[in-house]
């Protein structure tokens, strides 16, 4: 599989398995990605690095989205 770097590749990662997530909030797509890749990952769909991989990046992205919502408000 291909490295996942950046929350786009873990958006076309999820949709191989037709999940696509859109609830009108970044932080809330963020976070229910994390549930759907963890249910990938404990259904046995996807190597134990590549979760690794993709659940740091949406913790990376959950953080800078928490900042930027803390420093401007929502």
């Amino acid at each position: 599989m291909k490295a996942m770097k950046t929350l786009y590749d873990v958006q076309q990662f999820l949709k191989q398995f037709g999940i696509l997530v859109y609830m009108g909030k970044r932080l809330y797509d963020i976070e229910l990605m994390k549930i759907e890749l963890s249910r990938i990952y404990d259904a046995g769909l996807m190597d134990k690095l590549d979760y690794i991989e993709a659940e740091a990046v949406l913790r990376r992205e959950h953080k800078i989205e928490l900042d930027y919502l803390e420093k401007n408000g929502d």
